[in-house]
């Protein structure tokens, strides 16, 4: 019996750092032989550079960094053991995103990936040339085909590995999470090992790296298509299969099939775990955010201290005279609950300070929302000082709905480094801070029940200035995430001035956006990589 024993090896690599990528495959490889003789160790997509390396792909010196990664690994990796690593491969000036198959010190099969994703967050056809041929290698007697990411999502790259006598299938990917993507892999790759004929074992990368987060979730599947084996999402681990290439019915052990995540609990795991890699892979001590009493920062708050525990964590509240009390209580009763440092630092002397300073520029003119944007000005200049003084990252509050239409102040509540929740409606915020309650107390109630209000003027509601969220979020989300025109709509139910005047906020906060910072992004389509479009324009209001 010919038994492939396959390490899903499901990693969270730092973008970039070859040496200590490289050194984590060769310690992977050698932990992997400990436990079973010449085993098949499967990274993720990318792993000696990192995905996505963007524009580190065109620096000259990718190319001697790549070689001298794959001298080092194959120096050190000299037994039976085989290891399917991906990594950027330039040949006559040509740059591919290969795999290589290394057994014994040599690189004895190299793939190219045919299928360049240029869609959404990915730009690989800015950076490689597609391959053109499929990579069969014999492991221990088994014809094993090689394929990477977006090769699955194509029906061609399989069927030709099945055609060139492929009998099982190595899938090599770096896969960012979104809402209902698990289910969409299962489904597609149960879809692929049917049409071809064979198992398919999917290897997919997890971490945070910049406003993409990876989920992990490596599997496979039978011939039939039948989900055999699944690794947890958003953990990063080892993972033994057991493929017995004479078994038909069953021809793999060793994992169970985890239970999958409801779409709550993996959103949240997503914003914790993107946060969490953010802070620590960019060296910051710790993180400051404005705590207001107000849901968004109260959702912050918690995923901030689920992702790098509460003495890294500072609350600040700036009350102002328009701060109502209820605020103030139950920002520090959140505080309290979860073990935060609270500071309290009201604003009222410095925006005094400011109005004085003004008060010849703003003669004869009347409040209006200068002033209110001169508040968030005011917390903005605090918290960015915080963070210079402690090196301590500012994490800001804005919701996906906010940044959407505009309903922030820029070098305000936009000042900062990384937003939490840029791409969260604000719908899915109330549904999140609940779903955070049923962990343990964390946010007080009332702060969930009481209306929305950035507490910027007397009396304040968001709802004064924007339709109802349950409204808002709809119509944004097929508008930005769907791509449907004002028409359509409005077909859809929607009312014609809400939705003119919702899709009018969108095109004309372009400019804020660009200026906004990261954040981790969970849905189709967020605010960054995967919807540039320009700030000067003549396009038409919802066309």
């Amino acid at each position: 019996m010919t038994t492939l024993n396959i390490l899903m090896a499901q990693m969270n690599t730092l973008v970039g750092d070859f040496d200590g990528n490289t050194d984590r495959v060769i310690d992977t490889v050698k932990r992997a032989e400990q436990d079973h003789a010449a085993p098949v160790v499967v990274f993720p997509e990318l792993t000696l550079s990192g995905y996505p390396p963007e524009d580190l792909l065109l620096r000259p010196s990718v190319e001697l960094r790549v070689n001298q990664s794959l001298d080092k690994i194959c120096a050190a990796l000299t037994s039976d053991a085989y290891a399917v690593i991906g990594y950027p491969r330039r040949e006559d000036g040509t740059l591919y995103n290969a795999a290589g198959v290394i057994h014994r010190g040599e690189i004895i099969a190299e793939y190219r990936k045919q299928c360049l994703p240029n869609y959404q967050v990915f730009d690989e056809k800015r950076y490689f040339e597609a391959g053109d041929e499929p990579c069969v290698v014999d492991i221990q007697g088994v014809p094993v085909g090689i394929t990477i990411c977006e090769d699955i999502w194509e029906e061609a790259p399989t069927l030709d590995a099945a055609e060139a006598g492929a009998a099982l299938l190595l899938n090599l990917n770096s896969s960012p999470y979104h809402r209902g993507k698990r289910s969409e892999r299962w489904d597609l790759v149960a879809e692929r090992a049917r049409a071809a004929g064979f198992p398919i074992v999917y290897v997919n990368q997890v971490g945070g790296q910049d406003e993409l987060v990876f989920d992990g979730g490596s599997f496979a599947v039978d011939a039939e298509g039948e989900l055999v084996a699944a690794a947890p999402n958003f953990e990063e681990g080892e993972y033994w299969l057991h493929y017995d290439a004479e078994s038909k019915s069953a021809p793999f052990s060793g994992l169970k099939v985890f239970d999958p995540l409801d779409e709550m609990d993996a959103t949240w795991r997503a914003l914790v775990l993107g946060v969490r890699d953010y802070v620590n892979k960019n060296g910051f001590k710790g993180v400051v955010l404005g705590l207001s009493g107000g849901i968004d920062s109260a959702l912050t708050l918690a995923v901030a201290v689920e992702a790098l525990g509460p003495e890294r964590v500072e609350a600040v509240m700036m009350p102002f005279r328009y701060t109502s009390q209820m605020s103030v209580e139950d920002a520090a009763e959140q505080s309290r609950l979860l073990g935060v440092s609270h500071k309290v630092i009201s604003i009222e002397p410095i925006y005094e300070s400011f109005m004085a300073a003004l008060k010849e520029e703003f003669a004869g003119t009347e409040v209006d929302t200068t002033e209110e944007n001169l508040q968030a000005r005011c917390r903005g200049v605090l918290l960015m000082s915080i963070s210079n003084k402690k090196g301590y990252l500012v994490l800001t509050t804005g919701n996906k709905s906010e940044m959407a239409v505009g309903y922030s102040t820029l070098y305000g509540d936009m000042a900062g480094g990384f937003d939490a929740l840029k791409d969260v409606p604000k719908t899915l915020v109330f549904d999140l801070c609940r779903y955070r309650n049923t962990l343990g107390p964390c946010i007080p109630q009332r702060v969930i029940d009481r209306p929305p209000s950035a507490e910027l003027a007397p009396d304040q509601k968001d709802e004064d200035s924007l339709p109802p969220y349950d409204v808002l979020d709809q119509i944004l989300e097929m508008y930005v995430e769907q791509d449907m025109s004002a028409e359509a709509i409005i077909a859809a139910g929607m009312d014609r001035d809400q939705v003119q005047r919702v899709l009018r906020l969108v095109d004309v906060n372009e400019y804020k956006r660009r200026q906004a910072p990261i954040g981790v992004r969970i849905t189709r389509r967020g605010f960054g990589r995967d919807r540039r479009y320009p700030i000067t324009s003549g396009w038409r209001i919802g066309d």
